[in-house]
């Protein structure tokens, strides 16, 4: 399909990005790997506090109640609540040097789902590339110990220009009771591959590459009430910063991208979810409660 005459600068100018002999390649410094550690510890600290608290589990549980009614009406109609998130420090921006943060929250709903078969579906990880496809192409899990996963991914993502990293995360699941669970699932590495899928493909240097990701967190929470399953996906990631003749132009087509992730993933879990359950016997139904 030919792209449209608002497209075709953007393409140029990313095309010139990724060429250009300069900047053709981007590494990840210690300064920045170690400014989007601070950010990372203070965005956990703060989630563990919100998990430790019943009224807070959700993020629409803190919104005032005017805006938390209307919102999860919302929700609970098919929409999904997303927003970009900002983490300070004692209310001072985290900079980052030579890095861009991308910290998004999304919250879904789905009707009739359990808070079991959320968790089949989650921890499937040999079936990611066949829930979530394209942008996973292959999943394997190499290891679990209890609740505890490491996981292969390789990720694929075509826009304007195609990505695709070999990565592998380990992933963290809690239960709390039978109506709660929250999990991360952290990339312990992340791979650029060049040349994906020809004869001459080979990875290039970790943390040495064209920059579109060096770092992807995903903290996800669960909640099973009456009529459904709440699901809350929060996604951390790093990329590197763009010229500031482009920066216009890139950084917004950068900020979309997990915007556009996440909405995708919640729909394509709620999706899996409701196809796994019909294969499965209808899990017991406890609700701590009636609402977020």
């Amino acid at each position: 399909m030919p792209l449209s005459r608002a497209a075709l600068p953007f393409s140029f100018a990313l095309v010139g990005l990724m060429n250009a002999g300069p900047i053709r390649a981007s590494e990840l410094k210690p300064v920045t790997a170690k400014a989007f550690a601070h950010y990372e510890a203070l965005t956990e600290a703060r989630m563990q506090s919100e998990v430790d608290d019943p009224g807070g589990f959700l993020l629409l549980d803190t919104l005032p109640e005017g805006q938390k009614a209307e919102e999860i009406a919302r929700v609970r109609g098919g929409q999904i609540y997303i927003q970009p998130l900002s983490t300070k420090d004692n209310g001072k921006k985290i900079e980052i040097p030579d890095g861009m943060v991308h910290h998004w929250i999304a919250v879904g709903f789905l009707p009739k789902a359990h808070l079991a078969d959320a968790m089949r579906v989650a921890q499937d990880y040999e079936h990611h590339a066949d829930f979530f496809g394209p942008d996973i192409q292959r999943s394997h899990l190499l290891n679990r110990e209890g609740e505890h996963f490491r996981i292969a991914y390789r990720f694929y993502k075509h826009t304007i220009v195609t990505v695709t990293y070999n990565t592998e995360f380990e992933a963290e699941f809690t239960l709390r009771g039978p109506t709660q669970a929250y999990s991360s699932s952290k990339a312990v590495r992340i791979a650029e591959v060049r040349n994906a899928g020809e004869k001459n493909e080979r990875e290039y240097p970790v943390g040495n590459d064209h920059g579109f990701l060096w770092r992807l967190n995903l903290y996800a929470r669960y909640l099973e009430v009456e009529d459904g399953l709440f699901i809350q996906v929060e996604l951390l990631s790093l990329s590197r910063t763009v010229p500031a003749l482009l920066a216009w132009l890139v950084n917004p087509y950068l900020r979309s991208i997990p915007r556009d992730y996440l909405s995708n993933y919640i729909r394509r879990f709620g999706k899996t979810v409701n196809q796994q359950s019909k294969e499965q016997p209808a899990a017991t139904k406890t609700p701590a409660r009636t609402e977020p």
